[in-house]
């Protein structure tokens, strides 16, 4: 009976590397449908996993293929239909082929597509990708957190200058006194019994051989080896490089539909699963706002149901004392995005604009406004206008249905290039 031990890299998770090479060769229709499911998803299952469906079509790889190469003469039939230099229409969509949908063809034959479940992390890894939080100070790392290293013990590998002289010695005199202790306590015997002087002259020479060859052993265990050697092992730790806050200011007030608290609602848990997801120092703070002001905690922000009337400025002044309170902006990265549908009192908007423009974006890294309406934009969007063309950091975006949320999201947090 023969036996076989597989030592191929990988060899239990050969599924598990042929994935991720099919993912990074189809990326772009898995991004494509992504795109299309963050969309299409309530609140509560906005980080669940995905099944992505891709044509079988786009699966195909091009071939090479030997051609018949020679010069040859053919023959084609002609056609009453079309001359030279006649353009043909496009086929349409569906026509001679299945749709996979679960629907008959009256016409010709198809195939169903393909589809595939990935996890959540790969879906959210998808969603996030290439994206991050704008104007971090050159000195900061990406993921706001630097290594520090600590002391963690003892390794049997390393380099010499992290040999730990004693831990080494410790062992080394165990492994000697291990190897060695069977033949002293022998050697001795045979020193004992060699003191005998009515021994026999035979058995004085075998013991007298003997007792060489114990010497020349216990000799030959080396004082150190390289089992005994240990290292000081050191580890790397994360810990805090820098400070970020994100502010999370949304309107609720009872100009702001379900439909439009709704979507503000999916911008802002969008933006929470990636500052949480891709950065492991911030802080988030909860705004809501009607004609007063909350500083409120996770759940309220996105499941509380009050509402009332409209003064946006009062948002950006409760925002303005917690900064000025508790974030300094010369220890903390701050960052504010406000969603709104626009609708507030004509002398407020000012207010709003004259807070932003002499006290916060002095003290902030990037702001973002989200307005949701499908209506002409009012006195709110119009201030923010020009505080947009006044300072490069400050952003603005329209959202008028669920369809734009994701990629106007993408377009306020896409990574710089360089």
């Amino acid at each position: 009976m023969s036996h076989f031990i597989d030592r191929r890299l990988n060899g239990k998770n050969k599924s598990a590397v042929n994935r991720q090479r099919f993912m990074r060769r189809h990326t772009k229709q898995i991004k494509q449908a992504v795109s299309g499911a963050v969309s299409n998803r309530s609140i509560q299952d906005l980080q669940s996993s995905e099944s992505i469906s891709i044509p079988t079509k786009d699966l195909t790889e091009p071939v090479f293929q030997q051609g018949q190469g020679g010069v040859h003469d053919r023959v084609h039939p002609g056609n009453d239909n079309f001359i030279a230099g006649d353009k043909i229409s496009r086929p349409q969509q569906g026509e001679g082929q299945g749709s996979g949908d679960g629907q008959a063809s009256d016409s010709g034959e198809g195939e169903d597509n393909f589809i595939f479940q990935i996890s959540n992390d790969e879906y959210l890894d998808l969603i996030f990708e290439d994206l991050a939080l704008p104007n971090l100070e050159q000195k900061q790392q990406a993921k706001l957190t630097q290594t520090k290293t600590y002391r963690a013990g003892y390794t049997s590998d390393g380099v010499a200058s992290n040999i730990n002289l004693v831990r080494s010695l410790q062992n080394s005199l165990l492994r000697r006194t291990a190897l060695a202790a069977s033949k002293k306590r022998r050697l001795k015997e045979v020193e004992q019994a060699l003191a005998d002087e009515n021994l026999a002259q035979d058995r004085r020479q075998a013991l007298q051989l003997e007792l060489e060859n114990l010497k020349s052993r216990i000799k030959k265990v080396p004082f150190i080896d390289t089992f005994d050697l240990k290292f000081n092992n050191f580890v790397q730790k994360p810990v805090p490089n820098s400070q970020a806050v994100m502010f999370c200011i949304m309107d609720v007030s009872g100009s702001m539909d379900q439909a439009t608290k709704e979507i503000a609602k999916r911008f802002f848990l969008l933006l929470y699963l990636f500052l949480t997801r891709s950065y492991k120092e911030i802080d988030v703070v909860f705004i809501r706002h009607h004609t007063q002001a909350t500083e409120v905690d996770e759940q309220t922000f996105f499941y509380s149901q009050e509402t009332g009337g409209t003064i946006v400025s009062s948002a950006i002044k409760l925002m303005d004392q917690i900064i000025q309170d508790r974030y300094p902006s010369n220890q903390w990265n701050i960052y504010a995005a406000q969603a709104s549908d626009g609708d507030n009192w004509a002398e407020d908007s000012p207010i709003c604009s004259k807070i932003l423009d002499e006290n916060v974006l002095s003290l902030i890294r990037y702001f973002t406004y989200i307005e949701i309406t499908h209506r002409p934009h009012q006195t709110l969007w119009r201030e923010y206008e020009q505080l947009a063309q006044k300072h490069e950091h400050f952003a603005l975006q329209n959202i008028r249905n669920v369809a734009d949320i994701y990629p106007v999201f993408r377009e306020l947090f896409k990574k710089e290039v360089a």
